[in-house]
């Protein structure tokens, strides 16, 4: 989705909102960004809690905990509009389901006036889809990615914008590569070590320097594989690729 320019510069990006449906009305409440360059994690984030103007249903408030109160003093979307796209723009942007996210921004965007559209800006990149296309048939939540790719997420009682960004990040690495090394680098080039481990502290010990993983199907998928050998042999009377169990 968005325009297929390429970029070294990520930036991996989560909302959380008054509800579930943008053509109800409902508005951001929090927008998380991590900044990746060269695909390591720079200093360089952006994180607000904003004021939506109107109430939060009560469903939504058990999923990320933020309720009307806790936002009263928060600027409003219009407030850090500029600020957002400027931080933004001409980046790829890493976002799990999508079209829920951009939806929002580009209902936000409008109320404030503006007429750019994310997809205008930014090319994107939807890490659900990008699960679905490399696991078909098992789950693709974010809890199942951290799961499946070892991440830590024992902290995440409730969704988090900025929280969620910085797992979806560790997740995003590993999904294209592995190659998580994580470091966070100032204007020179070397590691901010204070930092590096602020970001351990916050994702687990094995955000930071962590080698390659093998990752094995599950029994779900495997379940899956089985069936599709079974059916490919039923059509065609034969199947080259040795069935599960036949090989020792």
């Amino acid at each position: 989705m968005g325009n297929s320019g390429k970029t070294d510069r990520l930036i991996v990006l989560d909302t959380e909102t008054t509800g579930l449906e943008v053509i109800q009305g409902h508005r951001i409440i929090e927008i998380g960004c991590i900044e990746l360059c060269s695909r390591k994690i720079t200093s360089n984030q952006f994180h607000h809690y904003l004021n939506p103007e109107r109430s939060i249903d009560s469903g939504a408030v058990q999923v990320h905990g933020i309720d009307d109160g806790a936002l009263k003093d928060k600027p409003r979307f219009r407030d850090i509009a500029d600020e957002f796209l400027a931080f933004i723009n001409g980046a790829q942007l890493i976002i799990h389901n999508a079209p829920f996210d951009v939806g929002f921004l580009n209902y936000e965007l409008e109320l404030a006036g503006h007429s750019e559209r994310i997809e205008n800006l930014c090319s994107v990149t939807d890490t659900l889809l990008l699960a679905r296309k490399l696991h078909p048939g098992a789950r693709a939540s974010l809890d199942a990615l951290c799961k499946r790719y070892s991440v830590d997420n024992s902290n995440r009682e409730m969704h988090g914008a900025l929280l969620d960004a910085r797992l979806l990040t560790e997740v995003y690495l590993a999904m294209t590569g592995g190659q998580s090394a994580l470091l966070l680098e100032n204007s020179d080039g070397e590691p901010r070590s204070s930092a590096l481990s602020h970001l351990a502290r916050d994702l687990g010990s094995a955000a930071v320097h962590q080698p390659i993983r093998v990752i094995r199907a599950n029994s779900e998928e495997l379940d899956v594989h089985e069936k599709k050998l079974h059916a490919i042999k039923k059509k065609s009377g034969r199947c080259l690729w040795p069935e599960p169990g036949s090989v020792h």
